[in-house]
């Protein structure tokens, strides 16, 4: 009895509370909490992978203790477009995302899952220097797989339209039958019970372009019910830019769910001056009650496949298909003439799976046709998709500065790579990448952010963190308060910058000296620490959500 009322006494006579413990304090920090507010100096303390205080902690001792020395400390960074599925799996350690300050990949537009045998074969017979078995066929699998893998940063992943459509229709130009759009959404239902954000496509690509409205609507829908978003890469980016982001907001309001627009632009200069009236149809239809967000990459070039200049027909049935279609001569010659001219000296060739054709990485297609002794731009293209039996990874120039520049003021605006998460190390050397797979997040905070000011730092920080969760409806991530999860970025503002190039991608940012993933040191000093505490990030209509899932 003597034992049980020792602790009642010691109140009773006012005897002091055992000093607070930490695993992590960190002192001296400018504080940038996600809300948009304005910044504040203070310290933040950390037990496991929760934040237990902000601003003023409780005296007591700490396992480790940083001092910030004025610098900004921000919850870690959302990329909301990535393609880092497969390399992730390959060298979990995220270097090109994690030295920026990215503590979350959203991988979107397409997913790797569900897979058929026949699927998975194809997608392995596609890589190229990374080489990944896919040993799963759900969306479940896949984030279970990352888990067990080891990852440096938290992964989170959409269902892809493209992946449920070709499950059951294959890759041809066809409509669903009733019994047949039935299976599709039911495949939906499983993704988002399995963690999915929501439903993702790229309707400029084959499969995904040959899905109309209506069969967006239905399968959008499953996703809404689950407490997800559509997002999309939209129809057209060029001369029917408005026209798409009509679609989109018919969609969010028939199947009533959020939208999202992935990489919002206005693609060749005479489509610029579309920027305006972009921005007043997404606004009228967020004034009208929809809920519509988008994200963006900081640079004035799109990554892509050089295949996007041939016609939508002769690409059906994928990119074997495609390929066995450009060898017959009289095919060859009609798709030549409905190519898309971007330019020559427009477009730099990224990504080769054949080591004889990675001598044109780098390179302008202008260039190119020289080094080959080529007349015609078209036969050049075509000569190097069927030599390779690939997309072949291209940039394309055609965005304006001016307009990157307004877009980062948006209040709705997040950021992007668009963009896989890898190493400048190894194999990867021998191939090309877009400059916003190393510097996308760096660029915003020191070219738009510090040095031309388009906003303040900490709405850039609410943009890179508290909106991104907000919008996919991710609890206790994204910002600086008591039980959030301590995913953590210290930053100085003065010196963080982007320094990869096209000319020269592969170069890590600079300015971060420390990020925290569920707590766990994962860069310290600017270094990485080889840890990877990184966690799948699972949507609310998951079965092992809090309250059982929000499929209805």
């Amino acid at each position: 009895m003597r034992h049980l009322l020792a602790p009642a006494a010691a109140l009773l006579l006012g005897a002091a509370e055992p000093p607070a413990r930490y695993d992590l304090l960190i002192r001296n920090a400018v504080i940038y909490d996600g809300s948009g507010g304005a910044p504040y100096p203070g310290e933040l303390g950390v037990r496991g992978d929760r934040i237990v205080c902000v601003r003023t902690c409780p005296a007591g001792q700490a396992a480790s203790t940083v001092d910030a020395r004025g610098q900004a400390l921000s919850p870690g960074f959302v990329n909301m477009l990535s393609h880092a599925r497969e390399s992730l799996l390959h060298d979990g350690r995220a270097m090109s995302a994690v030295l920026q300050g990215v503590t979350l990949e959203v991988n979107s537009e397409l997913s790797h899952a569900p897979l058929t045998p026949a699927m998975r074969a194809a997608r392995e017979s596609r890589q190229g220097l990374i080489k990944t078995p896919l040993e799963w066929s759900t969306l479940g699998g896949y984030l279970d797989r990352i888990e067990r893998g080891g990852v440096s940063v938290n992964v989170a992943s959409y269902i892809g339209a493209g992946s449920v459509r070709e499950f059951v229709l294959g890759a041809n130009d066809v409509d669903p039958t009733p019994d047949q759009l039935a299976r599709m959404r039911a495949l939906v239902r499983d993704g988002m019970r399995e963690g999915a954000l929501g439903l993702a496509t790229m309707l400029i690509y084959v499969p995904e372009r040959y899905a109309e409205t209506p069969e967006l609507v239905a399968l959008a829908g499953e996703a809404g019910r689950c407490g997800g978003l559509f997002a999309a890469h939209i129809r057209n980016e060029g001369d029917a830019l408005l026209e798409a982001l009509d679609e989109m907001v018919a969609i969010g309001r028939e199947a009533r769910v959020p939208i999202h627009v992935h990489h919002l632009k206005q693609s060749l200069p005479r489509n610029w001056p579309k920027l305006g009236d972009a921005v007043r149809l997404i606004e009228a239809a967020r004034a009208s009650g929809l809920r519509v967000t988008a994200d963006m990459y900081l640079y004035p070039a799109s990554g892509t496949g050089a295949n996007t200049m041939l016609p939508a027909w002769v690409q059906e049935g994928g990119i074997e298909a495609t390929i066995e279609r450009l060898r017959d001569p009289a095919t060859r010659a009609r798709a030549k003439a409905e190519m898309r001219d971007r330019g020559p000296e427009h477009v730099l060739f990224s990504g080769f799976k054949t080591d004889a054709l990675r001598q044109y990485t780098g390179k302008r297609l202008s260039e190119v046709m020289r080094m080959r002794g080529d007349a015609d731009w078209r036969d050049t293209v075509i000569d190097l998709i069927v030599a390779d039996g690939s997309r072949v990874g291209t940039v394309f120039f055609i965005m304006s500065e001016d307009n990157v520049r307004r877009q980062t003021a948006l209040p709705w605006m997040t950021f992007g790579s668009d963009s896989s998460a890898i190493a400048a190390e190894g194999l990867l050397l021998r191939d090309g990448a877009h400059p916003r797979t190393y510097g996308n997040f760096a660029r915003l905070l020191g070219k738009y952010v510090r040095d031309e000011r388009t906003m303040p730092l900490a709405e850039a920080v609410r943009k890179l963190t508290a909106l991104p969760a907000d919008t996919l409806h991710l609890r206790d991530r994204g910002r600086l308060r008591p039980g959030a999860y301590a995913d953590l970025v210290i930053f100085n503002p003065a010196t963080i910058r982007d320094n990869a190039t096209f000319e020269t991608p592969h170069r890590y940012a600079t300015g971060v000296a420390h990020v925290w993933v569920n707590g766990v040191h994962v860069v310290r000093d600017g270094a990485h620490t080889g840890a990877k505490p990184g966690r799948s990030v699972r949507g609310p209509g998951w079965t092992g959500h809090p309250g059982g899932g929000a499929c209805r």
